[in-house]
Formats: structure tokens, sequence, C-alpha cells
């Protein structure tokens, strides 16, 4: 294969290539364990809640920013959710009130960035510490647990037609946020912004407005995976949504080696986060070390980046 020829492949499939092969490898060594519709449906409900969480994330970053609050954001949005439900309020409204209180956190993060045009970096972190101490306040440091009613487990355990709840919300929100990014203005002022702040804004793009818009959305969809968290396991814990956030990013920086211009959208997302769980369901069923799934994750993430500028003749 010619070289510009071998680039156009790697720029264009090279990420879904690396899924099919993982996924090919476990199923010639585990076909029993690896390869059968039960377990790909089990994969599909296990990324379901890492995939929401990163969808906000790629938000974020398609006008080329972070929000490192994501992890503590969806930790507040669990407890909040489950100390509701404690006190024997409706479930709609459980899930509601801390959708707009996080709604309204993002809307901070944002116009703190954009207003006083600080690093999302610095902004965002300490935002996660001063929510990690509003979780302690509320919740006492201690897992809420106690008095949490059956109803409140519904979302993150339901089935419908034999398929998980949490995976046919995966792939609503996905659908959405690709709707978003890709068929629509404001998708298209996001990634004009990412692309260059200071053009977008000569092309007469509000750039303050879509930047905390895109904070808060990223805000909510943390917050709603937290809830989803907490609904599943029937319980909020106080760090539930701490390992969410390296995560999160990464399936977004894989999912960038998606498209062609190495930008942040849903369906590379998708992707991003299939592979992640794809190699920790079939490293488990090969009981791999926890420390051996780190290190080939993060070779994969690695590699993951460097087929992308390959691609795109980006190497040195």
């Amino acid at each position: 294969m010619k070289r510009p020829a071998l680039k156009n492949l790697l720029q264009t499939y090279g990420t879904v290539l690396a899924l099919i092969v993982i996924a090919a490898v476990f199923s010639i060594i585990r076909p029993t364990q690896f390869c059968t519709l039960k377990n790909f449906i089990n994969i599909t409900r296990q990324i379901s809640l890492l995939v929401m969480i990163s969808l906000g994330a790629t938000l974020a970053m398609s006008v080329n920013e972070f929000d490192l609050s994501v992890g503590s954001m969806a930790s507040l949005g669990g407890v909040m959710a489950a100390l509701l439900a404690v006190r024997g309020l409706p479930m709609a409204v459980c899930f509601l009130v801390p959708v707009a209180i996080s709604f309204c956190v993002g809307l901070l993060n944002g116009w703190i960035v954009a207003r006083f045009r600080v690093l999302s970096f610095i902004t965002t972190l300490g935002m996660s510490t001063v929510l990690s101490g509003v979780i302690y306040r509320l919740s006492g440091g201690a897992t809420v647990f106690e008095g949490i009613p059956k109803s409140f487990s519904v979302l993150g355990t339901a089935k419908l037609g034999g398929i998980p709840l949490l995976s046919i919300l995966m792939a609503a929100f996905t659908a959405l946020f690709f709707f978003l990014l890709e068929h629509t203005p404001t998708g298209r002022k996001f990634y004009a912004i990412g692309g260059g702040e200071e053009t977008a804004r000569i092309a007469g793009i509000r750039v303050k407005k879509y930047k905390t818009l895109a904070f808060a959305l990223c805000a909510v969809m943390a917050c709603i995976t937290g809830m989803l968290i907490a609904s599943r396991v029937g319980s909020a814990n106080t760090t539930a949504g701490d390992g969410y956030f390296l995560q999160s990013y990464a399936a977004v920086f894989i999912g960038c080696t998606v498209s062609r211009k190495g930008i942040p959208n849903a369906i590379g997302t998708l992707v991003g986060a299939a592979i992640l769980g794809v190699l920790a369901n079939g490293l488990t069923i090969l009981q791999m070390p926890s420390y051996m799934q780190s290190i080939i994750t993060g070779g994969i993430i690695i590699l993951s980046v460097i087929a992308q500028r390959a691609g795109r003749g980006d190497q040195r």
C-alpha cells in the first residue's frame, strides 16, 4: 500500500480498525466468554456511564477548553439526588433539581473562563475543590444509602426488551450530541470557537455565550452520569465520579482520531469509550492484573494519538 493511501486509511478508519482488532483478539482467545451476545450487551452497559460523561467533556473540548470538575460534579449529582430521594420527594424532583443546580455551576465555570479569560484548568480545578467541600457538607463524608426507596434504582437497573436502560440512554445521548455538533448552528459555532477564538469573534460569533453554554452542558452531563451511577448501585458514594474524570478525557482524545480533522466528536467519543470498555472487559476475562490493565490501556491511548497524527502527516 502506498504511503499516502496508508495515511488516509489511518486517518479515516484507524481507530475503528483498532476497536475491531482488539475485539477480534479477545474473541479468539476467549470465544465462549467474550464473543457472546450477552457479553456485548454487558459491555454497552459498562461503557454507558463513561460515554455520557465523556459527551459533556466533548463539548468542552470542542471550544478548546477543559472542565476538570466533571468528576466532582458527578459525585455531587449522585449525592444530591440520593439525599432528595431519602427525604421522600418525587423521583422527578430528585433528578431534576441536581440537573438545574449543575447547569448553574457550569454557567459559572463558563462565565469565569470566558469573561475573565482565566485558564479553564485553574477555574475548574478550583471549582472541583469547592464541589468536594459541598459534597462533604451535605453527606458528612459518608456514603448515602439508608432510606433510599427502590424506585430510585429504576433508571440505573431497568431493562427494555432485554437491553439495559443505561445502554438505551447512552445511544440516545450520543445521537443527540451528534446532531447538536454536526447539524446545528450551535455545534458549528462551538467548532468555530475551538478552531480559533479570535477568528470566531471576528466572524460575529458570541464567543462568551457559546463557551459558557458548553461548560453548562458539560456540567449537566456529569451530573446526569453521577445520578445514574447512584441509581445503578442504590447508593451515593462521595467520590463515585472521581474515577470517570481521566477516562472521560481519554475517550474524547481517542475519539478525536476518528475525525479526519482530529476534532472532538460524538461518534468518536463513543468509539473511544468502546475501546476502553472492550479492553477492560477482555482483560478482566483474561484475569489480567489491574496494573497491567492500566499499562495496556495507557499504551493504546498513546498509540491512537500517534496514529492520528501520522494520518494527518504531522509527525516530525
